[in-house]
């Protein structure tokens, strides 16, 4: 059974994970659009790439590479998780539950900027789930703040991730003012190079649109199916079951484990939360969500005792997002 056979650290999972990835995406292969034209970046780049910012490939190459990028992902979040020991035994459950949430939605399966993102988020919480374990991460911390700005300029509400990195000082660290500042001179850094950059190339007055979506009433418009939170059914269910096994285990576990739990749900609220800096909202901004939820959802499928119950609720999961790509 699947999860059976994910619970096993072994290489030729990947081999599985691929597998599993093409098959949740297999109705969109089969129901391509005549056109599928991506934009990667928004709006600080794209004001400067022009016409250049839209990806214009086929349709199937596009959902490939999107297939191949997710697969790369959900491998490098398995390592960290794996390495950080956050679910106390070594799995491929990470990456095969991060491949499931990166195929819910159709607008999921296409390049973004939000799928861009996400390499970046994990990247990010390598970097988090480090700190504890140093005594001096300013530096660490300038860089975060950088790779904060870089990310908002792919994706301008990414730009929330920047109070994971305050939150994550108040988790893992003692005060210290000066860490506290450090992130947001890292963020300036970013946006002050892309200052010159728009005076160098004359197009100062496209920089202060940059900034709009501080302007936004909320709320925005919500372009989301009725049907399509059908989907979120069981994943929801998931996370329910989740969180009375961490009930038991929670203060079984080392204080590290129990602060990056922490750690993750914060990243989880201000990954939705910050859907109102996205005027036109689509399912695709929650795919920032992906990364702490399946971790969440791997804890339980670790710690599960009965094998016919968690095989049947991953089931359940697949099932649904392959029956909605095709009805």
């Amino acid at each position: 059974m699947i999860i059976s056979q994910f619970r096993n650290y072994t290489p030729i999972n990947i081999l599985f994970l691929s597998l599993v990835g093409f098959v949740l995406c297999l109705g969109i292969f089969l129901h391509l659009p005549d056109k599928l034209d991506s934009v990667i970046f928004e709006p600080a780049l794209g004001n400067l790439l022009g016409e250049n910012n839209l990806i214009n490939l086929s349709p199937a190459t596009n959902v490939f590479i999107t297939l191949i990028l997710t697969i790369f992902q959900a491998t490098i979040l398995n390592r960290i998780t794996s390495h950080f020991n956050l679910l106390g035994k070594p799995s491929f459950l990470v990456a095969l539950m991060y491949m499931t949430l990166a195929s819910l939605f159709l607008p999921f399966l296409v390049l973004s900027p939000t799928l861009i993102c996400n390499f970046i988020s994990i990247w990010m919480l390598s970097k988090l789930l480090s700190l504890y374990r140093q005594t001096d991460v300013k530096a660490e911390m300038f860089d975060l703040g950088m790779i904060v700005g870089i990310g908002s300029l792919i994706y301008f509400p990414f730009l929330s991730m920047f109070f994971l990195l305050w939150i994550s000082l108040l988790i893992f660290r003692p005060f210290n003012w000066r860490e506290w500042i450090t992130p947001l001179l890292g963020l300036a850094t970013v946006y002050f190079i892309l200052a010159v950059i728009y005076l160098w190339v004359g197009k100062m007055e496209l920089f202060y649109t940059i900034w709009l979506p501080f302007t936004y009433k909320f709320p925005t418009a919500i372009r989301i199916q009725l049907l399509d939170y059908l989907v979120l059914v069981p994943v929801l269910f998931t996370l329910i079951l989740f969180l009375l096994i961490l009930k038991d285990n929670f203060f079984k576990s080392i204080v590290h484990i129990r602060k990056s739990f922490q750690l993750l749900f914060f990243m989880l609220c201000l990954a939705v939360a910050s859907f109102y800096w996205n005027k036109k909202l689509t399912e695709a901004h929650f795919l920032l969500c992906a990364p702490p939820i399946a971790i969440y959802m791997a804890y339980y499928f670790t710690y599960a005792k009965k094998k016919w119950f968690f095989e049947i609720i991953y089931a359940i999961i697949a099932f649904t997002i392959i029956y909605f790509q095709f009805f």
